[in-house]
Protein backbone atom coordinates (compact mmCIF):
# COMPACT_ATOMS: atom_id res chain seq x y z
CA UNK A 1 0.00 0.00 0.00
CA UNK A 2 1.63 3.07 -1.16
CA UNK A 3 2.07 6.30 1.86
CA UNK A 4 -0.81 7.86 0.18
CA UNK A 5 -3.14 5.30 -0.08
CA UNK A 6 -2.80 4.29 3.49
CA UNK A 7 -3.18 7.90 4.85
CA UNK A 8 -6.77 7.84 3.05
CA UNK A 9 -7.62 4.28 4.77
CA UNK A 10 -6.31 6.20 7.97
CA UNK A 11 -8.44 9.05 7.50
CA UNK A 12 -11.85 6.92 6.21
CA UNK A 13 -11.13 4.86 9.33
CA UNK A 14 -11.66 8.02 11.07
CA UNK A 15 -14.95 8.68 10.04
CA UNK A 16 -17.57 8.25 12.65
CA UNK A 17 -21.25 8.96 12.33
CA UNK A 18 -23.46 11.28 14.24
CA UNK A 19 -23.90 10.25 18.03
CA UNK A 20 -26.80 8.64 18.59
CA UNK A 21 -28.40 7.69 22.12
CA UNK A 22 -28.93 4.57 24.23
CA UNK A 23 -31.34 4.28 26.87
CA UNK A 24 -33.00 1.47 29.38
CA UNK A 25 -37.00 0.87 29.25
CA UNK A 26 -39.35 -1.34 30.92
CA UNK A 27 -42.53 -2.05 29.46
CA UNK A 28 -45.50 -3.07 31.52
CA UNK A 29 -47.79 -5.47 29.23
CA UNK A 30 -50.47 -7.25 30.37
CA UNK A 31 -48.39 -10.81 29.43
CA UNK A 32 -45.64 -9.49 31.75
CA UNK A 33 -43.16 -6.85 31.92
CA UNK A 34 -40.15 -6.77 29.27
CA UNK A 35 -36.75 -5.20 29.73
CA UNK A 36 -35.40 -3.73 27.07
CA UNK A 37 -32.52 -1.10 25.78
CA UNK A 38 -33.22 1.20 23.05
CA UNK A 39 -30.40 1.89 20.12
CA UNK A 40 -31.04 4.75 18.05
CA UNK A 41 -27.70 5.10 16.11
CA UNK A 42 -26.23 5.54 12.43
CA UNK A 43 -23.78 2.81 10.59
CA UNK A 44 -21.62 3.76 8.14
CA UNK A 45 -22.30 2.34 4.73
CA UNK A 46 -18.81 2.35 2.70
CA UNK A 47 -18.14 2.15 -0.83
CA UNK A 48 -14.36 1.71 -1.70
CA UNK A 49 -13.50 1.79 1.96
CA UNK A 50 -14.56 5.47 2.18
CA UNK A 51 -17.69 6.64 4.05
CA UNK A 52 -20.82 6.71 1.61
CA UNK A 53 -23.62 7.02 3.54
CA UNK A 54 -24.99 7.02 7.42
CA UNK A 55 -27.86 4.92 7.78
CA UNK A 56 -30.02 5.58 10.80
CA UNK A 57 -31.86 2.64 12.58
CA UNK A 58 -33.47 1.97 16.10
CA UNK A 59 -33.00 -1.34 17.50
CA UNK A 60 -34.21 -2.57 20.38
CA UNK A 61 -32.52 -5.74 22.36
CA UNK A 62 -34.15 -7.31 25.19
CA UNK A 63 -32.37 -7.95 28.47
CA UNK A 64 -31.28 -10.95 30.35
CA UNK A 65 -31.90 -13.40 27.45
CA UNK A 66 -29.40 -15.25 25.20
CA UNK A 67 -28.59 -13.23 22.38
CA UNK A 68 -27.38 -15.75 20.83
CA UNK A 69 -31.11 -17.47 20.56
CA UNK A 70 -33.09 -14.94 20.81
CA UNK A 71 -34.52 -13.74 17.21
CA UNK A 72 -33.79 -10.59 15.62
CA UNK A 73 -35.70 -9.12 12.84
CA UNK A 74 -35.13 -6.16 10.50
CA UNK A 75 -37.85 -4.07 9.70
CA UNK A 76 -38.39 -1.29 7.05
CA UNK A 77 -41.23 0.21 4.84
CA UNK A 78 -41.21 1.13 1.19
CA UNK A 79 -42.07 4.44 -0.88
CA UNK A 80 -39.42 3.86 -2.12
CA UNK A 81 -38.53 7.11 0.24
CA UNK A 82 -40.99 6.14 2.92
CA UNK A 83 -39.19 5.95 6.37
CA UNK A 84 -39.73 2.43 8.97
CA UNK A 85 -42.02 4.50 11.50
CA UNK A 86 -45.16 3.10 9.87
CA UNK A 87 -44.07 -0.55 10.92
CA UNK A 88 -42.46 1.09 13.78
CA UNK A 89 -45.21 3.27 15.14
CA UNK A 90 -48.21 1.58 13.73
CA UNK A 91 -47.72 -2.27 14.78
CA UNK A 92 -44.59 -3.48 15.70
CA UNK A 93 -42.37 -1.33 17.98
CA UNK A 94 -42.69 -1.27 21.81
CA UNK A 95 -44.78 2.43 21.19
CA UNK A 96 -47.09 3.09 18.99
CA UNK A 97 -49.17 6.47 18.17
CA UNK A 98 -53.08 5.95 18.71
CA UNK A 99 -55.43 5.68 16.24
CA UNK A 100 -59.33 5.34 16.58
CA UNK A 101 -60.08 1.59 16.98
CA UNK A 102 -61.25 1.72 13.00
CA UNK A 103 -57.83 2.82 12.08
CA UNK A 104 -59.20 6.36 11.21
CA UNK A 105 -57.09 9.43 12.50
CA UNK A 106 -58.02 11.05 15.97
CA UNK A 107 -58.05 14.92 16.30
CA UNK A 108 -54.36 16.11 17.06
CA UNK A 109 -52.10 16.25 19.08
CA UNK A 110 -50.88 12.68 18.48
CA UNK A 111 -50.48 10.47 21.16
CA UNK A 112 -48.46 7.34 22.24
CA UNK A 113 -49.64 4.71 23.88
CA UNK A 114 -47.30 1.13 25.31
CA UNK A 115 -48.06 -1.63 22.24
CA UNK A 116 -49.47 -4.54 23.92
CA UNK A 117 -49.05 -6.02 20.19
CA UNK A 118 -44.94 -5.29 20.09
CA UNK A 119 -43.33 -7.99 18.63
CA UNK A 120 -40.46 -7.02 21.14
CA UNK A 121 -42.63 -9.87 22.89
CA UNK A 122 -40.77 -12.85 20.68
CA UNK A 123 -37.98 -11.26 18.97
CA UNK A 124 -35.25 -8.19 18.86
CA UNK A 125 -36.34 -5.99 16.38
CA UNK A 126 -34.15 -3.23 14.49
CA UNK A 127 -35.99 -0.44 12.39
CA UNK A 128 -33.78 0.59 9.73
CA UNK A 129 -34.70 3.90 7.24
CA UNK A 130 -33.14 3.01 4.10
CA UNK A 131 -30.99 6.54 2.13
CA UNK A 132 -32.79 9.35 2.21
CA UNK A 133 -35.76 8.72 4.79
CA UNK A 134 -35.73 9.05 8.45
CA UNK A 135 -32.45 10.25 9.89
CA UNK A 136 -30.47 8.25 7.12
CA UNK A 137 -28.11 10.57 4.97
CA UNK A 138 -25.34 10.37 1.86
CA UNK A 139 -22.20 11.32 3.26
CA UNK A 140 -21.11 14.59 2.13
CA UNK A 141 -18.66 14.49 -0.32
CA UNK A 142 -15.98 17.23 -1.49
CA UNK A 143 -14.18 16.80 -4.88
CA UNK A 144 -10.87 16.11 -4.71
CA UNK A 145 -9.50 18.50 -7.43
CA UNK A 146 -11.40 21.81 -6.39
CA UNK A 147 -12.69 21.05 -2.88
CA UNK A 148 -16.64 21.82 -3.77
CA UNK A 149 -19.54 19.74 -2.91
CA UNK A 150 -19.85 16.68 -5.47
CA UNK A 151 -23.55 15.99 -6.03
CA UNK A 152 -22.83 13.05 -8.84
CA UNK A 153 -23.47 10.54 -6.09
CA UNK A 154 -26.08 12.20 -4.54
CA UNK A 155 -28.50 9.81 -5.46
CA UNK A 156 -26.75 6.83 -5.58
CA UNK A 157 -28.88 5.07 -3.42
CA UNK A 158 -32.56 5.49 -4.80
CA UNK A 159 -32.07 2.44 -7.31
CA UNK A 160 -33.12 -0.77 -7.18
CA UNK A 161 -30.14 -2.23 -6.87
CA UNK A 162 -27.85 -0.47 -4.84
CA UNK A 163 -30.72 -0.10 -2.21
CA UNK A 164 -30.58 -3.81 -1.89
CA UNK A 165 -27.08 -3.97 -1.61
CA UNK A 166 -27.09 -1.10 1.24
CA UNK A 167 -29.45 -3.05 2.99
CA UNK A 168 -27.62 -5.85 2.99
CA UNK A 169 -24.34 -4.06 4.06
CA UNK A 170 -26.12 -3.08 6.53
CA UNK A 171 -27.71 -6.19 8.19
CA UNK A 172 -24.20 -7.28 8.15
CA UNK A 173 -22.69 -5.25 9.88
CA UNK A 174 -25.30 -4.65 12.74
CA UNK A 175 -25.07 -8.40 13.20
CA UNK A 176 -20.93 -8.45 13.50
CA UNK A 177 -21.76 -5.06 15.41
CA UNK A 178 -23.88 -6.78 18.30
CA UNK A 179 -22.54 -10.59 17.61
CA UNK A 180 -25.77 -11.16 16.44
CA UNK A 181 -24.50 -13.97 14.03
CA UNK A 182 -25.45 -16.94 15.80
CA UNK A 183 -29.57 -15.65 16.02
CA UNK A 184 -32.27 -16.87 14.03
CA UNK A 185 -32.63 -13.59 11.63
CA UNK A 186 -36.27 -12.47 10.36
CA UNK A 187 -37.04 -9.59 7.84
CA UNK A 188 -40.18 -7.50 7.58
CA UNK A 189 -41.34 -5.12 5.12
CA UNK A 190 -43.83 -3.28 4.22
CA UNK A 191 -45.37 -2.24 1.06
CA UNK A 192 -42.33 -1.33 -1.35
CA UNK A 193 -40.32 -3.09 1.83
CA UNK A 194 -42.34 -5.98 1.04
CA UNK A 195 -40.96 -5.55 -2.61
CA UNK A 196 -37.57 -5.32 -0.94
CA UNK A 197 -37.99 -8.40 1.73
CA UNK A 198 -38.82 -10.52 -1.00
CA UNK A 199 -35.73 -10.04 -2.89
CA UNK A 200 -33.87 -9.87 0.48
CA UNK A 201 -34.63 -13.65 0.77
CA UNK A 202 -32.65 -14.43 -1.95
CA UNK A 203 -29.82 -12.21 -1.81
CA UNK A 204 -29.28 -12.03 1.77
CA UNK A 205 -28.48 -15.50 1.56
CA UNK A 206 -27.24 -15.75 -2.04
CA UNK A 207 -24.83 -12.76 -1.79
CA UNK A 208 -24.25 -11.55 2.07
CA UNK A 209 -24.22 -15.02 4.04
CA UNK A 210 -26.93 -14.11 5.84
CA UNK A 211 -29.28 -16.79 6.19
CA UNK A 212 -32.95 -15.77 6.92
CA UNK A 213 -35.78 -18.00 9.11
CA UNK A 214 -38.57 -16.18 7.83
CA UNK A 215 -39.63 -13.16 5.86
CA UNK A 216 -42.63 -11.30 6.36
CA UNK A 217 -43.89 -9.31 3.56
CA UNK A 218 -46.79 -7.34 4.35
CA UNK A 219 -48.79 -5.13 1.78
CA UNK A 220 -46.48 -5.71 -0.64
CA UNK A 221 -46.58 -5.06 -4.65
CA UNK A 222 -44.26 -7.88 -6.20
CA UNK A 223 -45.00 -7.34 -9.66
CA UNK A 224 -44.33 -3.74 -10.35
CA UNK A 225 -45.76 -4.00 -13.60
CA UNK A 226 -50.04 -4.62 -11.66
CA UNK A 227 -49.28 -1.11 -10.45
CA UNK A 228 -49.83 0.62 -13.25
CA UNK A 229 -52.17 -1.33 -15.91
CA UNK A 230 -53.01 -0.73 -19.26
CA UNK A 231 -55.95 -0.72 -21.64
CA UNK A 232 -54.27 -3.68 -23.12
CA UNK A 233 -53.85 -5.54 -19.69
CA UNK A 234 -55.70 -8.43 -17.78
CA UNK A 235 -54.37 -9.11 -14.58
CA UNK A 236 -54.05 -6.09 -12.69
CA UNK A 237 -57.72 -5.22 -13.43
CA UNK A 238 -58.94 -8.30 -12.55
CA UNK A 239 -56.82 -8.29 -9.05
CA UNK A 240 -58.51 -5.35 -8.55
CA UNK A 241 -62.00 -5.88 -8.42
CA UNK A 242 -62.38 -8.30 -5.20
CA UNK A 243 -61.24 -4.99 -3.81
CA UNK A 244 -63.45 -3.28 -5.15
CA UNK A 245 -66.38 -6.00 -3.91
CA UNK A 246 -65.35 -5.74 -0.39
CA UNK A 247 -65.38 -2.21 -0.84
CA UNK A 248 -68.53 -1.66 -2.13
CA UNK A 249 -70.16 -4.07 0.12
CA UNK A 250 -68.91 -2.15 3.36
CA UNK A 251 -69.90 1.14 2.44
CA UNK A 252 -73.82 -0.64 1.61
CA UNK A 253 -73.45 0.14 -2.01
CA UNK A 254 -72.84 -3.58 -3.16
CA UNK A 255 -76.31 -4.68 -4.64
CA UNK A 256 -75.29 -8.07 -5.72
CA UNK A 257 -75.97 -9.08 -1.99
CA UNK A 258 -78.17 -7.68 0.46
CA UNK A 259 -77.01 -5.03 2.80
CA UNK A 260 -75.12 -6.24 5.91
CA UNK A 261 -74.02 -10.21 4.09
CA UNK A 262 -71.14 -11.56 5.06
CA UNK A 263 -67.40 -9.76 3.97
CA UNK A 264 -66.14 -13.98 3.34
CA UNK A 265 -69.36 -14.50 1.22
CA UNK A 266 -68.78 -11.38 -0.99
CA UNK A 267 -65.12 -12.05 -1.01
CA UNK A 268 -65.24 -15.27 -2.82
CA UNK A 269 -68.16 -14.48 -4.68
CA UNK A 270 -66.03 -11.43 -5.90
CA UNK A 271 -62.73 -13.46 -6.47
CA UNK A 272 -64.96 -16.34 -8.76
CA UNK A 273 -66.30 -13.70 -11.12
CA UNK A 274 -62.59 -12.12 -11.36
CA UNK A 275 -61.13 -15.31 -12.11
CA UNK A 276 -63.65 -16.16 -14.48
CA UNK A 277 -66.05 -14.09 -16.12
CA UNK A 278 -64.11 -10.87 -15.90
CA UNK A 279 -61.24 -12.75 -17.18
CA UNK A 280 -62.23 -13.80 -20.26
CA UNK A 281 -64.34 -10.33 -21.33
CA UNK A 282 -60.99 -8.84 -20.75
CA UNK A 283 -58.74 -10.98 -22.94
CA UNK A 284 -62.06 -11.48 -25.27
CA UNK A 285 -62.24 -7.50 -25.82
CA UNK A 286 -64.29 -7.02 -28.79
CA UNK A 287 -64.68 -10.80 -29.76
CA UNK A 288 -67.33 -11.75 -26.90
CA UNK A 289 -70.46 -10.97 -28.39
CA UNK A 290 -71.93 -8.26 -27.21
CA UNK A 291 -74.88 -9.74 -25.12
CA UNK A 292 -72.33 -11.60 -23.31
CA UNK A 293 -69.95 -8.70 -22.64
CA UNK A 294 -73.32 -6.65 -21.09
CA UNK A 295 -74.45 -9.07 -19.02
CA UNK A 296 -71.02 -9.76 -17.54
CA UNK A 297 -70.88 -5.56 -17.01
CA UNK A 298 -73.70 -5.50 -15.24
CA UNK A 299 -73.44 -8.08 -13.24
CA UNK A 300 -70.07 -6.10 -12.32
CA UNK A 301 -71.94 -2.95 -11.70
CA UNK A 302 -73.68 -4.71 -9.06
CA UNK A 303 -70.67 -6.10 -7.28
CA UNK A 304 -68.95 -2.87 -7.06
CA UNK A 305 -71.74 -0.14 -6.46
CA UNK A 306 -71.36 1.39 -9.87
CA UNK A 307 -74.18 2.31 -12.87
CA UNK A 308 -73.70 -0.09 -15.52
CA UNK A 309 -73.28 2.54 -17.99
CA UNK A 310 -69.73 3.83 -16.27
CA UNK A 311 -68.42 0.29 -16.95
CA UNK A 312 -69.15 -0.11 -19.84
CA UNK A 313 -67.46 3.02 -21.09
CA UNK A 314 -64.13 1.36 -19.48
CA UNK A 315 -65.20 -1.96 -20.82
CA UNK A 316 -64.47 -3.11 -17.18
CA UNK A 317 -61.27 -1.46 -16.65
CA UNK A 318 -62.64 0.72 -13.88
CA UNK A 319 -58.99 2.59 -12.71
CA UNK A 320 -58.68 2.60 -9.06
CA UNK A 321 -58.46 6.81 -9.00
CA UNK A 322 -61.68 6.50 -10.71
CA UNK A 323 -63.60 4.20 -8.78
CA UNK A 324 -62.23 6.35 -5.54
CA UNK A 325 -64.63 9.32 -6.76
CA UNK A 326 -67.65 7.41 -7.88
CA UNK A 327 -68.67 5.09 -5.54
CA UNK A 328 -69.59 7.75 -2.97
CA UNK A 329 -70.12 11.10 -5.58
CA UNK A 330 -73.50 11.77 -4.77
CA UNK A 331 -72.44 12.20 -0.82
CA UNK A 332 -69.58 14.23 -2.36
CA UNK A 333 -66.84 12.06 -0.41
CA UNK A 334 -63.98 9.88 -1.79
CA UNK A 335 -62.57 6.91 -0.95
CA UNK A 336 -58.93 6.34 0.60
CA UNK A 337 -56.77 4.80 -2.13
CA UNK A 338 -55.13 3.46 0.76
CA UNK A 339 -57.78 2.55 2.79
CA UNK A 340 -61.24 2.34 0.91
CA UNK A 341 -62.86 2.59 3.91
CA UNK A 342 -61.69 5.29 5.00
CA UNK A 343 -63.98 8.78 3.26
CA UNK A 344 -63.42 12.05 3.38
CA UNK A 345 -64.87 15.26 1.18
CA UNK A 346 -64.07 16.08 -2.35
CA UNK A 347 -62.65 19.64 -2.01
CA UNK A 348 -63.19 20.56 -5.58
CA UNK A 349 -66.72 18.40 -6.62
CA UNK A 350 -66.98 20.57 -9.52
CA UNK A 351 -63.89 19.79 -11.16
CA UNK A 352 -63.17 16.82 -13.79
CA UNK A 353 -59.98 15.41 -11.95
CA UNK A 354 -59.77 14.78 -8.26
CA UNK A 355 -57.47 17.42 -6.74
CA UNK A 356 -57.64 17.34 -3.25
CA UNK A 357 -55.88 14.58 -0.32
CA UNK A 358 -56.00 11.21 -0.61
CA UNK A 359 -57.99 10.79 3.28
CA UNK A 360 -56.36 7.60 4.46
CA UNK A 361 -52.72 8.30 3.51
CA UNK A 362 -52.95 12.23 4.59
CA UNK A 363 -54.59 11.82 7.65
CA UNK A 364 -52.34 9.29 8.85
CA UNK A 365 -49.11 10.89 8.22
CA UNK A 366 -50.20 13.38 10.29
CA UNK A 367 -50.24 11.11 12.96
CA UNK A 368 -47.24 9.27 12.29
CA UNK A 369 -44.82 12.34 12.11
CA UNK A 370 -45.50 14.21 15.28
CA UNK A 371 -45.48 10.78 16.44
CA UNK A 372 -41.86 9.75 15.53
CA UNK A 373 -40.46 13.49 16.20
CA UNK A 374 -41.51 12.95 19.32
CA UNK A 375 -40.80 9.88 20.11
CA UNK A 376 -37.09 9.74 18.92
CA UNK A 377 -36.23 13.25 20.15
CA UNK A 378 -38.09 13.12 23.34
CA UNK A 379 -38.49 9.18 24.72
CA UNK A 380 -35.35 8.00 23.49
CA UNK A 381 -33.74 11.11 24.09
CA UNK A 382 -31.85 11.11 20.70
CA UNK A 383 -30.10 14.93 19.94
CA UNK A 384 -29.98 15.95 16.09
CA UNK A 385 -30.70 18.85 13.99
CA UNK A 386 -31.66 16.74 11.00
CA UNK A 387 -35.10 16.54 9.81
CA UNK A 388 -36.76 13.33 10.07
CA UNK A 389 -37.79 12.16 6.61
CA UNK A 390 -41.30 10.57 7.17
CA UNK A 391 -41.98 9.97 3.41
CA UNK A 392 -39.23 11.71 0.95
CA UNK A 393 -41.40 12.08 -2.46
CA UNK A 394 -37.66 13.37 -3.94
CA UNK A 395 -36.60 10.07 -3.29
CA UNK A 396 -39.35 8.16 -4.96
CA UNK A 397 -39.11 10.81 -8.12
CA UNK A 398 -35.44 10.40 -8.30
CA UNK A 399 -35.97 6.19 -8.40
CA UNK A 400 -34.63 4.13 -10.82
CA UNK A 401 -34.91 0.62 -11.89
CA UNK A 402 -32.11 -0.70 -14.15
CA UNK A 403 -33.00 -2.99 -17.08
CA UNK A 404 -30.90 -4.68 -19.19
CA UNK A 405 -33.26 -3.46 -22.45
CA UNK A 406 -35.81 -0.87 -23.13
CA UNK A 407 -38.04 -3.47 -23.77
CA UNK A 408 -37.81 -5.31 -20.52
CA UNK A 409 -40.60 -4.70 -18.66
CA UNK A 410 -40.76 -7.49 -16.32
CA UNK A 411 -39.87 -6.11 -12.75
CA UNK A 412 -40.98 -8.27 -9.84
CA UNK A 413 -39.58 -10.44 -7.18
CA UNK A 414 -41.72 -13.82 -7.19
CA UNK A 415 -38.55 -15.08 -9.11
CA UNK A 416 -36.14 -14.19 -6.44
CA UNK A 417 -38.68 -15.20 -3.65
CA UNK A 418 -38.96 -19.04 -5.22
CA UNK A 419 -34.84 -18.73 -5.47
CA UNK A 420 -34.68 -17.98 -1.66
CA UNK A 421 -37.30 -20.31 -0.83
CA UNK A 422 -35.11 -22.82 -2.39
CA UNK A 423 -31.80 -22.17 -1.65
CA UNK A 424 -33.27 -22.35 1.61
CA UNK A 425 -35.85 -24.72 2.48
CA UNK A 426 -35.99 -24.17 6.34
CA UNK A 427 -37.13 -20.35 5.55
CA UNK A 428 -40.72 -19.47 5.93
CA UNK A 429 -42.84 -16.81 4.49
CA UNK A 430 -46.07 -15.06 5.86
CA UNK A 431 -47.46 -12.48 3.23
CA UNK A 432 -50.54 -10.39 4.73
CA UNK A 433 -52.67 -7.80 3.29
CA UNK A 434 -55.92 -5.41 3.90
CA UNK A 435 -58.81 -6.35 2.37
CA UNK A 436 -59.67 -2.49 1.31
CA UNK A 437 -55.87 -1.49 0.04
CA UNK A 438 -56.81 -0.33 -3.47
CA UNK A 439 -52.92 0.49 -4.18
CA UNK A 440 -51.77 -3.30 -3.44
CA UNK A 441 -54.63 -5.19 -3.22
CA UNK A 442 -54.57 -8.34 -1.73
CA UNK A 443 -55.74 -10.43 -4.44
CA UNK A 444 -52.57 -9.77 -6.18
CA UNK A 445 -50.17 -11.80 -3.94
CA UNK A 446 -52.77 -14.40 -3.97
CA UNK A 447 -52.38 -15.57 -7.51
CA UNK A 448 -48.80 -14.85 -7.63
CA UNK A 449 -48.06 -17.34 -4.90
CA UNK A 450 -50.19 -20.20 -6.48
CA UNK A 451 -47.78 -19.37 -9.66
CA UNK A 452 -44.81 -20.65 -7.49
CA UNK A 453 -44.68 -24.24 -8.47
CA UNK A 454 -42.75 -24.40 -5.13
CA UNK A 455 -41.87 -28.23 -4.53
CA UNK A 456 -44.20 -30.33 -2.71
CA UNK A 457 -41.83 -29.76 0.33
CA UNK A 458 -41.74 -26.27 0.31
CA UNK A 459 -45.39 -25.46 0.03
CA UNK A 460 -46.19 -25.35 3.66
CA UNK A 461 -43.12 -23.26 4.18
CA UNK A 462 -45.33 -20.05 2.38
CA UNK A 463 -48.73 -18.59 4.59
CA UNK A 464 -51.19 -15.90 3.07
CA UNK A 465 -53.42 -14.62 5.87
CA UNK A 466 -55.03 -11.19 5.20
CA UNK A 467 -57.18 -8.50 7.80
CA UNK A 468 -59.92 -5.90 7.44
CA UNK A 469 -58.48 -2.57 6.99
CA UNK A 470 -56.06 -0.96 4.43
CA UNK A 471 -52.65 -0.95 3.41
CA UNK A 472 -51.85 0.34 6.99
CA UNK A 473 -54.43 -2.95 8.15
CA UNK A 474 -52.44 -2.41 11.91
CA UNK A 475 -54.53 0.88 12.41
CA UNK A 476 -57.30 -1.08 13.07
CA UNK A 477 -57.74 -2.26 16.70
CA UNK A 478 -58.85 -6.18 15.66
CA UNK A 479 -56.61 -6.39 12.99
CA UNK A 480 -53.85 -5.38 14.76
CA UNK A 481 -54.24 -7.59 17.32
CA UNK A 482 -54.99 -10.88 14.67
CA UNK A 483 -51.72 -9.90 12.97
CA UNK A 484 -50.11 -10.19 16.04
CA UNK A 485 -51.23 -13.44 17.25
CA UNK A 486 -50.67 -14.84 13.52
CA UNK A 487 -46.93 -13.31 13.23
CA UNK A 488 -46.14 -14.64 17.03
CA UNK A 489 -47.30 -17.95 16.01
CA UNK A 490 -45.25 -17.71 12.40
CA UNK A 491 -41.83 -16.86 14.27
CA UNK A 492 -42.68 -20.26 16.91
CA UNK A 493 -43.15 -22.23 13.29
CA UNK A 494 -39.82 -20.65 12.04
CA UNK A 495 -37.71 -19.85 14.23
Amino acid sequence: MTETAEAKQKEAEKYAPPEGSVTDHVLKLKSGAIKYQARAEWIVLRKKEKPAAEMFHVAYLRQGTDAGKRPVTFVFNGGPGAASAYLHLGAVGPRRVVFNPDGTPPPPPAALADNEETWLSFTDLVFVDPIGTGFSRVVDKKDEKDGKDNKKDENEFYDLNRDMESLGEFIQKFLSAHARWESPVFIAGESYGGFRSAALAKRLQANYGVGLNGVVIISPALDLILLDPSDYDIQGWSDEFPTYALTAAYHGRCRKFKKGAPADQVRKAAESFAQDKLLRMLAQGDAMPEKEREAILAEMADFIGLPAEELRVCRGRMPLTIYARRLLKDQARVLGYYDSSVTGPDPYPDRETFEGPDPSLGGADKVFTPGINAYLRHHLALKSDRDYHLLNREVNKAWKIEQPHAFNRQVGVVDELRYGMALNPHMKVLISHGYFDLVTPYFSSERLARQLRLDKKLQGNIELKHFPGGHMFYTWETSRREFFKTVKEFFAKAA
